[in-house]
């Protein structure tokens, strides 16, 4: 059970992490999709991917950190991951983007008796 908190909450500390390594260009990107006061939102978006992520890996409060992370997911994947607008190898790289972030909101998303099962 440990290693399956660390494995989901992990991806999401691990984003943030490298979303705050990526703040410059990722805040110009939110500016150019008509996000507002895209700044503070990115850095919003980071604490809620690191503390919520440190949550589940913890054990703390899961349930709640999870669906705090997929309602997350609900807003940031289609921003960030929109492949529609793409074409070619860069196309394929966002699809994967956005099919990794549908699986993880389906495995936050799922009932503590099938995790278990």
């Amino acid at each position: 059970m440990f290693l399956g908190r660390l494995l989901l909450g992990g991806a999401f500390v691990f984003a943030g992490v490298r979303n705050i390594q990526n703040a410059a260009f990722l805040t110009q990107l939110m500016a150019m999709r008509c996000v507002p006061q895209a700044r503070l939102m990115l850095w919003l978006g980071i604490v809620l991917q690191v503390v919520a992520g440190a949550m589940v890996i913890a054990g703390f409060w899961t349930a709640t950190a999870c669906a705090a992370l997929v309602l997350f997911l609900i807003v940031a994947t289609p921003m960030f991951h929109n492949f529609r607008d793409h074409q070619g190898l860069d196309r394929a790289s966002r699809i994967n983007g956005f099919v990794g972030n549908v699986a993880q909101h389906l495995l936050d998303a799922m009932p503590q008796e099938l995790r278990s099962a």
